[in-house]
């Protein structure tokens, strides 16, 4: 039960917001940004984001050139250049919001590795600029095999290397630390331990159905819109969603002396990545080894892919190199049977953006911008 005191000032707001990651927060500072004045209230049901914004290996990634040519195959030339704009478009405009400092953001672009088969992509490279440059204004892609003695990885992905010089790193708690420190200073309420379990809507507006972990009771809320950013958990609230979860695993290494390896690197389609940060290696990915057993939104690990990660990292990163491991950990992603976001109302007071392929620091930013239209404009 609430008291009076609660009911009165704790269960009336202008906008309701499930999920407290990137596109979450992001939403929220978009609504304050319109309507100052509103009370936008953001519900977590975990101490912190339950998916992959504070679990992610901190790539501001536009996709690597084998990635995109794997996506050209399934995909229209629109839509591929498209979705690189909004990932660009995304990145530009979180960077812009908080600042390069803030983040952590150094723009270093990146590196894709190259097995004997994949050695024909270089040949397409001029292809994909074409189609890419009215974005860019510049070659996205370039060979860069020059480098490749100096870093001294192992085969098979040693044959050759492309640039990507669109790509950055950013540190992923700052970032998040930042979002949530913006947003509450201008006003946005954040509430943790809240589960939505469903809402009811009319004319007027929306009761939100929120259990309170602590007390074990339902919470009711009301607001004139709510808006569901909960990525790869969405179908716990909208069943028939085109989202598939996928798990995505990380490993990373305790600080290795004279560590030569810098910067950021991709492989395999872009479903491996790794890259150095505080003299330690961060290496993630392996999902495509069993799409199956990572379709899930459970975030224990699986010993197959950290088993694949550990022979990797030991072969074709670190050859020559001692290390060990310090932590090991699992974000969970959203897939669908396109790589195009999900931004739509559901219904006239009920929003989402979700579905954000594993690139939610890049798009994270556009998709809140786009969701603040769709109410802006109901």
């Amino acid at each position: 039960m609430l008291s009076y005191w609660e009911q009165e000032s704790f269960t009336r707001y202008h906008h309701i917001i499930a999920g407290s990651g990137i596109v979450g927060l992001s939403l929220s500072i978009e609504l304050k940004e319109r309507y100052p004045d509103a009370r936008v209230l953001v519900l977590e049901r975990g101490l912190l984001p339950t998916g992959a914004s504070t679990r992610n290996a901190g790539f501001a990634c536009m996709g690597s050139a084998t990635e995109l040519l794997d996506d050209l195959q399934h995909q229209p030339e629109e839509d591929v250049a498209q979705l690189f704009a909004a990932r660009r478009a995304g990145l530009a405009k979180l960077r812009s919001r908080l600042g390069d400092d803030r983040i952590g953001y150094t723009e270093a672009g990146s590196h894709e590795l190259l097995s004997e088969q994949q050695l024909p992509a270089l040949q397409r490279l001029d292809y994909l600029n074409q189609l890419l440059r009215p974005i860019t204004g510049t070659d996205a892609y370039r060979p860069a095999h020059h480098r490749l003695t100096d870093m001294g990885f192992g085969a098979p992905y040693n044959k050759g290397l492309i640039e990507n010089t669109c790509e950055g790193a950013l540190n992923t708690g700052m970032m998040m630390y930042a979002l949530m420190q913006l947003a509450t200073s201008m006003g946005v309420e954040i509430k943790t331990g809240a589960t939505i379990t469903g809402w009811d809507e009319d004319t007027t507006g929306v009761r939100v159905h929120v259990t309170d972990s602590h007390r074990g009771s339902e919470w009711p809320l009301w607001s004139q819109t709510l808006s569901l950013c909960t990525n790869a958990f969405t179908r716990n609230l909208l069943p028939g969603e085109d989202v598939i979860p996928g798990r995505g695993q990380v490993l990373i290494t305790d600080p290795i002396p004279n560590l030569k390896l810098k910067g950021i690197y991709h492989f395999d389609r872009g479903y491996y990545y790794f890259r150095e940060i505080n003299g330690r290696v961060l290496f993630g990915g392996g999902r495509n080894t069993d799409f199956e057993g990572e379709t899930t939104t459970q975030m224990s690990l699986s010993e197959r892919i950290q088993q694949d990660l550990d022979e990797k990292l030991r072969t074709i990163i670190l050859p020559h190199t001692p290390y060990t491991i310090s932590q090991r950990w699992a974000g969970i992603m959203a897939f669908g049977t396109t790589r195009q976001p999900i931004v739509k109302a559901i219904s006239p007071r009920v929003y989402g953006a979700y579905r954000m392929g594993g690139m939610g620091v890049a798009l994270g930013s556009m998709a809140a911008a786009q969701l603040a239209g769709l109410i802006e404009n109901r």
